[in-house]
């Protein structure tokens, strides 16, 4: 009897990763689907991105699909920076790690309006910076990128 009291918390244990594996697994198959109508996306826990030509799309995974989904224009932005910790970093030397990473996207027409967006890794994040800063610059009009 003792022993089966020694491994009923590793039993409970393996039940309650198995249930938190098949929820991620439902997370990720929701993404892929709601991926699907973007040119360029992203997942991770923190939250899912997606860009269609100069509109982004962002909102956060859960087992029943993507919620909280917001939209803004590339055409809107002034600025992009790559935020770790509150602190705007260097995309060419980025720290190695990093509590809060965050791209956070400068609205033109409004004084303190600002969208942050979370990441999980910051090789990724700079990545994608990158890449939206290059887009950001090559948009027709009078985009400058400070």
């Amino acid at each position: 009897m003792e022993r089966g009291l020694l491994w009923l918390p590793l039993l409970i244990a393996f039940f309650w990763l198995a249930w938190q594996g098949s929820k991620e697994y439902q997370k990720v198959e929701a993404y892929k689907i709601w991926a699907e109508q973007f040119d360029r996306a992203k997942y991770d826990i923190y939250a899912v991105l997606g860009q269609k030509d100069n509109n982004l799309t962002w909102g956060k995974p859960t087992p029943k699909g993507i919620i909280n989904l917001e939209t803004f224009s590339l055409l809107d932005v002034k600025e992009i920076h790559l935020l770790v910790d509150g602190k705007i970093v260097n995309l060419k030397a980025p720290p190695t790690k990093g509590r809060a990473i965050e791209l956070e996207f400068i609205i033109a027409e409004s004084a303190n309006a600002s969208i942050h967006v979370a990441f999980t890794e910051i090789p990724l994040a700079v990545k994608w910076a990158e890449y939206l800063q290059g887009a950001l610059q090559n948009l027709p009009g009078e985009q400058t990128l400070s």
